[in-house]
């Protein structure tokens, strides 16, 4: 950028609207970051939780991160999970983005980013169903388990990337939930039936995709044998699993040093075996080819979700904000640049 860049700040609302209609596109860029951070040309630091003692099921996750590639940028995403706003009728997770100049090291904008968090998660998941689905033939039947914003988030990425279902089916704890979850379906002309269960057996055996979206803090599905029918797990939330079912699948993971950390489903599977036997390899290497991915055991993906990835929406969100000439600039945010004053 050349000397100091000027600092903008950018909303939610310009977020949406940037990313509005491109999941094809949010998808190929997520390909595109994955194979870049496979490469090496990336750096991404483990995440830091902040956690409290006065609020256990809470947090605030800081995720650093730098990548090379097109994109080149450094920054930091800034998340809170705080699940008791749900009971006041705000989402769980707020988030901001800072991104830093590559050459400079200055932060030159503030994103807001619970969207675009959502955005890349769904887009992760959509990228990985594509890829891990074909040698298995074509899912007729898609299940959500856990219903809130990251659900509705994947259910678009998978419909805006070619996916379609002959059912569609529901559950989750609260039936609140998969009530509202069920009307938006029927609202966005969802095409197949769509079933909402009354329990996890029933929802699990049914499908031929799970995606797992709660807010779990611990195993809470122990049955293998709900998984007989080798669907694929999109295992986005991370700690649903028992260490017994991650041992009897073939397991894909984003990012291996990552996954395996903060007592997810495939943390617990390590402390329980103490080796990693049970890991296949990542989706960069399914997509490069190293891997192939048998089809004749439940197939689970557990997406850690990287910083680079937040990055890469972020650049292109503000890329496109900076192109329709709708940055927001907060003039004199720098301010005593001479360093003798």
């Amino acid at each position: 950028m050349g000397g100091v860049p000027p600092f903008a700040v950018i909303s939610g609302g310009q977020v949406q609207r940037a990313l509005a209609g491109q999941e094809k596109r949010i998808t190929e860029l997520v390909e595109t970051t994955y194979r870049v951070h496979g490469s090496g040309d990336s750096v991404n630091p483990p995440s830091y939780f902040l956690r409290f003692p006065d609020r256990p099921t809470s947090r605030i996750i800081a995720l650093p991160a730098s990548i090379g590639g097109q994109v080149r940028v450094d920054g930091l995403k800034w998340i809170s999970s705080f699940p008791e706003n749900v009971a006041a009728g705000i989402p769980r997770a707020s988030a901001v983005l800072i991104l830093n100049d590559h050459d400079t090291g200055y932060p030159f904008a503030c994103l807001e980013s619970s969207i675009i968090s959502a955005t890349r998660t769904a887009a992760s998941a959509a990228l990985a169903a594509d890829w891990l689905t074909r040698g298995r033939g074509r899912p007729a039947r898609v299940g959500f388990f856990g219903v809130g914003l990251i659900a509705r988030y994947i259910h678009t990425f998978l419909a805006s990337t070619g996916w379609s279902f002959d059912e569609v089916g529901v559950f989750d704890l609260s039936a609140e939930s998969a009530a509202g979850f069920s009307g938006y379906l029927g609202r966005s002309g969802t095409e197949g039936r769509i079933t909402v269960h009354d329990s996890a057996e029933s929802l699990i055996r049914s499908s031929d995709v799970v995606v797992f979206a709660t807010v779990a803090g611990e195993p809470h599905v122990h049955e293998l044998s709900w998984f007989e029918h080798n669907p694929l797990v999109l295992h986005v939330s991370l700690r649903d699993l028992s260490p017994e079912i991650v041992l009897g699948s073939t397991n894909i993971v984003d990012d291996v040093e990552h996954c395996l950390k903060a007592n997810t489903s495939p943390h617990l599977a390590e402390q329980l075996t103490g080796n990693r036997d049970f890991l296949a390899g990542t989706l960069d290497d399914v997509m490069s080819g190293r891997i192939t991915v048998p089809a004749d055991r439940p197939l689970v993906f557990s997406p850690f979700g990287l910083g680079v990835l937040d990055l890469a929406v972020g650049k292109f969100v503000y890329d496109e904000i900076q192109r329709v000439g709708e940055l927001r600039v907060v003039d004199d945010f720098f301010h005593d640049l001479r360093r003798y004053g």
